[in-house]
């Protein structure tokens, strides 16, 4: 009986070789996200100073001339220190978003529902809004220069106005893994069992594909589809 001999494994092709290197060059969103991580640290840090100095003046003024010399200005400052903690929750979305996009799926992602480029926009988009109306709130209170507070106020509602539009356009065209039940079970991870990794389980990829051949033959929208 003739033994046949054992074909040697094929070496991969230039194609394969260039393929694989090319989904390395994700790692290089890593700059992005140390760099974005960096501003809402620093945004956040500054915020906390704002703050601590904001309570100080405010309490030390209280104590030198009564509780009667705080003025409308005192809301207007705890504002901006809300502005700036928001600005710092915008830069670390984007940060830790990207990371679990193109780098390690994370739980924190998914029980924000952040599961795609799209999501991400959606989240981002919904605390830029609140910061245009906390921005409008500084202005009104402060209350300066009326016609000038009225002019601003449209700008900012034409603004707002495109971005909720953007929303409602582009509303339940995020990722096919965006489940309740993967949410849930992300959330307890990371909650409960302190695990930061995500596993993505082989019935949620069953669901997902499921969701995405419904979607395309047209049997269900892009909202039903990722329930």
């Amino acid at each position: 009986m003739t033994r046949t001999r054992s074909q040697p494994a094929e070496e991969p092709s230039k194609r394969e070789w260039f393929s694989d290197l090319i989904g390395r060059t994700r790692f290089v969103v890593l700059i992005a996200v140390i760099a974005v991580l960096l501003v809402a640290f620093s945004l956040f840090l500054q915020g906390t100073l704002l703050a601590l100095t904001t309570i100080y003046e405010t309490w030390r003024e209280t104590f030198e001339r009564g509780i009667t010399s705080q003025s409308s200005t005192l809301a207007v400052e705890f504002l901006e220190v809300v502005g700036t903690m928001l600005k710092a929750v915008v830069f670390y979305l984007i940060g830790v978003g990207l990371y679990s996009l193109f780098i390690t799926p994370l739980n924190l992602t998914s029980a924000l529902g952040v599961e795609s480029l799209s999501d991400l926009e959606q989240k981002v988009i919904s605390v830029v809004i609140v910061i245009l109306g906390v921005t409008f709130l500084e202005h009104f209170i402060r209350w300066e220069e009326p016609l000038e507070t009225l002019y601003f106020a449209g700008a900012l509602a034409l603004a707002g106005g495109a971005l909720v539009f953007f929303q409602q356009v582009h509303k339940g065209s995020g990722g096919d893994l965006q489940q309740p039940e993967a949410k849930i079970r992300a959330r307890r991870e990371l909650f409960e069992h302190d695990t930061e990794q995500r596993h993505i389980a082989e019935q949620e990829v069953a669901r997902a594909e499921r969701a995405t051949k419904a979607k395309a033959e047209g049997r269900v929208s892009a909202e039903e589809g990722a329930e």
